[in-house]
């Protein structure tokens, strides 16, 4: 048998998979000391019959979707859904745990391996997504496996594995045939290192940022704030439909009420949002032969970060990609249930487009640390969601969001806040780093050696 049929169990004819640098790459990582994942280490999500997407909960275990791996490493959390206890009982085969690892098998998201932290502790997948169980290996080993699989050689070997043309996916049995080269115990503590490093810095950036939520909520008087529990409230005609135009129930709970006057009442004042804020909701149409960065909701991260962007051809972006935005600019959704997901655009993705899904906004009068803390609050948040309207998609639109009164935050407090939001994000820029310093410390190890791996890592470390 050939050395081509051996290294080829899916039985793959196309073209693709014996593109000349896939195959030399894989054929370098064989003829040196290599080991395979076992197939029981291997587990697709249910399938999608199994699990109902109207089993999802507010709370319970957390259930991994394709939108939550982006970029490799790290799950992103802010659009988690969870199940109960009971649907993972049943689906306890893909339940994963501390270390273990997720990847898509369908879609843009193929080819980045994220962990499940210490956040998350344990959680299942769905129905397109594969786990990979590694609790048979040591800790620095599972983490020198996750830095291999999302080095350029994992991503390569990952993505010459897809197959379909409708819709490209990977098989199950596809992770088991890459080979992932064996590394000496010295080499691999120091790439745990680098991850447990990472996550460290990821958890401080994390803690600061919550400190800067709580210097607004104390700015605002509103560290002990219990809005009304009412579930009614009786309204007439010139109360209601005549001032507001809504009749929607929701609209009038006694607790947006309580977050209103809340603001009504701030000692340094209050502004509706198109006084105290510059919207930027001109559409920009793309060259079709342009390269563009386009940033969606899956892109925001919960502390307010831009955690990665899609780059493709104006012709290949959706329709929807028609808000340019600027260094500073403060993304909001406009979506309920993702209201969450705001953002500061860095100074990296000047001149990109984003979604006509969120809202662009930037201030002279509140700095845009201050403005995406604030609009991340329980306040706005609750303003944001008392403002949402439709029935298929239930957003908030143009009118409601630019009569959302905006409290003026004081500028001492403003000064604190960007601050202390600046070092958070430069915390979670350093953790990124060190995960980059990872995944470029494997490639050389395999390139060169071991000792040149190490000597790269004491370096940038």
């Amino acid at each position: 048998m050939s050395d081509v049929s051996l290294n080829n169990q899916s039985f793959r004819i196309d073209s693709s998979y014996f593109i000349k640098s896939s195959s030399l790459m894989d054929k370098k990582l064989r003829e040196c000391p290599h080991f395979f994942l076992r197939n029981n280490e291997v587990v697709s999500g249910p399938f999608g019959s199994t699990l109902k997407s109207h089993a999802y909960l507010t709370e319970g275990v957390p259930f991994v979707r394709v939108q939550n791996i982006r970029g490799g490493f790290e799950i992103q959390k802010n659009e988690i859904v969870y199940i109960s206890e009971e649907d993972n009982d049943r689906l306890k085969n893909s339940q994963l745990f501390v270390d273990d690892v997720v990847l898509s098998k369908v879609g843009n998201t193929i080819g980045y391996y994220a962990r499940v932290d210490e956040e998350l502790q344990r959680c299942n997948i769905s129905e397109n997504n594969i786990g990979i169980k590694l609790s048979a290996y040591s800790v620095a080993k599972r983490h020198y496996i996750l830095s291999f699989l999302n080095s350029v050689y994992g991503n390569v070997l990952t993505l010459r594995k897809i197959s379909g043309n409708a819709q490209p996916k990977l098989n199950v049995s596809d992770i088991s045939e890459i080979p992932i080269p064996l590394k000496d115990e010295h080499f691999e503590n120091d790439v745990s290192a680098l991850v447990l490093k990472s996550r460290e810095l990821k958890h401080q950036s994390t803690a600061i940022f919550a400190k800067a939520e709580t210097l607004l909520l104390d700015t605002l008087g509103m560290a002990d704030f219990s809005p009304s529990a009412e579930a009614i409230n009786v309204k007439s005609y010139h109360e209601s439909f005549a001032a507001t135009g809504r009749l929607d129930a929701e609209y009038y709970q006694p607790k947006y009420e309580d977050y209103q006057a809340h603001v009504l009442a701030y000692s340094n004042g209050w502004q509706p949002l198109m006084q105290a804020c510059n919207l930027k909701d001109s559409n920009f149409t793309p060259d079709d032969f342009t390269t563009f960065k386009y940033i969606e909701l899956a892109d925001i991260d919960n502390s307010g970060g831009i955690t990665g962007c899609t780059e493709a051809l104006g012709n290949e972006l959706p329709s929807r990609a028609r808000r340019i935005v600027g260094e500073g600019d403060v993304l909001i959704s406009s979506i309920e249930g993702s209201l969450s997901s705001c953002a500061i655009v860095p100074k990296i993705m000047g001149g990109s487009l984003c979604s006509t899904g969120f809202y662009v906004i930037n201030s002279d009068k509140i700095n845009s640390e201050t403005l995406l803390v604030l609009f991340k609050s329980p306040l706005m948040q609750n303003l944001l969601k008392q403002g949402c309207s439709g029935t298929i998609l239930t957003a908030i639109n143009k009118t409601e969001f630019q009569n959302i009164p905006v409290p003026i935050i004081e500028g001492g407090a403003q000064t604190k806040i960007a601050a202390l939001v600046k070092d958070s994000f430069s915390l979670k820029a350093e953790s990124k780093r060190l995960l980059d310093v990872a995944k470029r410390a494997v490639e050389i190890a395999i390139e060169q050696d071991e000792n040149a791996g190490m000597a790269y890592i004491e370096a940038n470390s």
